[in-house]
């Protein structure tokens, strides 16, 4: 009898284009669990509405991420490849378990209390930035996902989605496998390109702080031009010249060398030598990708066809779960005819 495979969920919120670092960081890794691993891979277009979206563009997005997502090597044949919102089941379940979250918790959320602290004062803080932890709780749960990939930054939310489950487990029975964040030991992490003590974000307001998966070579070309560097003018790997460390980690992502590798290769030479370097080798990475991507995008209809299924066969494995939560909550199930 062929052994049960574990199952592993992970997202992307398309509140922006996916960058570099979604594309290095987590989409690369997530192509290596398909064969080993039943893979539910989704658009968490519910997630991006915690922040008022331009609804032609949220579209727009979702379509895009997904086309990156089969671009990349994910193979809807083998991972599900769908759109949060087209499982009611995440909602469904996110309000039970918002039941059976409490304030304080959420409250602690490290991402909450940063995300707040960037508002403008007097800003109304929306109520779905604080209970999303729970929706992202929820995104986990119904799949009884044994590992979610994520960067360390979202080890917490994971770690929240694990004390619901025990709690819920502990009041109404064995309900729900305890997730485990799975932090992919050789993920990039991928920095702002201006300031490179903070992570890649497509939500920067300076546009040469990322680089996107679909951005044109002359564009990538640019960026890299102006990317932060630092007087010393020479390539090293060092904590001290942070700009050129992230430089060298993006090639070394790409191509599957070591820091000390690109070190020695640029003895002796410049910065805008380095710079021409890493430009190429982000194209060079890219192109396949944005060809193939570029070509989903002009046909509609194959991924309509795509996020279509993989919705009923997310949908199928997330209401098995959900009919339970309800049932041991005492709601009373429909009559089905």
């Amino acid at each position: 009898m062929e052994e049960k495979k574990k199952i592993v969920l992970s997202a992307i919120k398309p509140s922006g284009e996916i960058t570099l670092g979604n594309y290095l960081g987590a989409i690369k890794n997530w192509i290596g669990f398909q064969d080993e691993y039943e893979c539910f891979y989704c658009i968490a277009d519910l997630h991006a509405i915690t922040v008022r979206q331009e609804p032609k563009l949220l579209r727009k997005r979702v379509l895009e991420i997904l086309a990156i997502y089969i671009a990349s090597g994910l193979d809807y044949t083998k991972s599900t490849l769908f759109v949060q919102s087209h499982v009611p089941a995440h909602s469904e379940a996110s309000w039970i378990l918002t039941c059976n979250a409490n304030m304080g918790e959420l409250s602690r959320m490290t991402q909450y209390k940063d995300k707040t602290a960037k508002l403008k004062e007097n800003t109304s803080i929306s109520a779905g930035l604080f209970n999303y932890p729970v929706l992202m709780a929820a995104d986990i749960l119904i799949y009884n996902a044994d590992f979610v990939p994520v960067g360390i930054d979202q080890k917490q939310h994971v770690e929240l989605a694990r004390d619901i489950a025990q709690r819920f487990n502990s009041s109404y029975s064995d309900t729900f496998t305890l997730p485990e964040a799975k932090i992919p030991e050789n993920a990039a992490k991928i920095m702002d390109l201006q300031d490179p003590s903070k992570k890649m974000s497509k939500s920067d307001d300076n546009q040469n702080s990322y680089i996107l998966v679909l951005d044109p070579p002359d564009v990538i070309r640019r960026k890299i031009s102006r990317a932060v560097t630092d007087s010393v003018g020479v390539v090293n790997y060092s904590d001290e010249q942070p700009g050129v460390k992230n430089l060298i980690n993006i090639i070394c992502a790409i191509r599957n060398v070591k820091p000390d590798e690109v070190v020695a290769s640029f003895e002796g030479k410049g910065y805008k030598e380095f710079k021409e370097y890493v430009a190429e080798v982000i194209i060079e990475e890219l192109e396949p990708v944005q060809k193939k991507a570029n070509e989903l995008l002009t046909d509609k209809s194959k991924l309509e066809e795509i996020y279509s299924e993989g919705a009923m066969k997310a949908n199928y494995a997330a209401m098995k779960v959900l009919r339970k939560m309800q049932k041991k909550v005492g709601l009373l199930p429909p009559v089905r005819k």
